[in-house]
């Protein structure tokens, strides 16, 4: 994607209400599942799951074609990665992606009237849930790949469906974002996380994204090393011009 003075405020706003959306959601439907599962962790955990699915279907058709809806620090990774993306416009899509996060989970809690920042509490780590961010991310990546190339009308669907499969087969429930892991930090409701757990999450995150992102181009018959070349070479010479 190639930023313009017209285009990037409208993807960069696109951005912003669709990761705030989904962290609103996330936030949100985990307190109301909670509150009314009557301490069903399963169903509440359902419910969260669904509504999560559900939201990001609809982020995805409505802003798809505005920003390619990527509300996700991974997916922008894989972009600029394969050369579809400027850094500089990357840059600004994370940025934009965990602040709007950040806002979406304090709106939650202003919609359930409890505290607008609370450190979460909830322990996720050691290497089994690391490794379920790793394979949740990887999916995710997958199935957007995967439909951009041969189904592209089907991509809301699949990444829809993908999470809601996520949170039940992955150890760690698919957070599969780093915006939404730093968000859910600042939120001690059921889709909290501990803010010392953040980083390791992120890391396996990222790694599911390059490697998928890797496989995928390798199964395309692209070789790796060239293509490190290539992104580097493309990064040179778009700071070049811009100097």
């Amino acid at each position: 994607m190639k930023s313009s003075p017209n285009q990037m405020p409208r993807a960069l706003a696109a951005e912003a209400i669709g990761t705030f959306f989904l962290l609103a959601t996330i936030v949100g439907s985990g307190i109301m599942a909670d509150s009314l599962a009557g301490g069903n962790g399963g169903l509440a955990l359902l419910c969260n799951a669904i509504a999560t699915g559900a939201m990001l279907v609809v982020l995805i058709l409505v802003f798809g074609p505005v920003s390619g809806a990527h509300f996700n620090p991974a997916v922008t990774l894989h972009f600029v990665l394969t050369c579809r993306m400027e850094p500089k416009l990357g840059t600004y899509y994370v940025c934009t992606q965990i602040l709007s996060a950040i806002l979406g989970v304090l709106a939650a809690h202003a919609m359930f009237d409890v505290s607008l920042i609370a450190m979460g509490t909830t322990a996720r780590d050691g290497g089994a849930q690391w490794l379920g961010e790793f394979l949740a991310t990887f999916a995710l990546l997958s199935a957007i790949i995967g439909c951009l190339r041969h189904r592209p009308e089907a991509v809301p669907y699949a990444v829809g469906l993908v999470i809601v499969a996520g949170y039940w087969y992955t150890s760690s429930t698919s957070f599969a974002n780093p915006a939404v892991t730093i968000a859910r930090a600042l939120t001690d409701t059921f889709a909290a996380i501990r803010p010392q757990d953040v980083v390791p999450f992120s890391i396996a995150q990222l790694a599911g994204a390059v490697a998928a992102t890797a496989f995928f181009r390798w199964r395309s018959g692209h070789d790796p090393i060239a293509n490190c070349r290539r992104f580097l070479s493309w990064t040179c010479e778009t700071q070049v011009r811009r100097s």
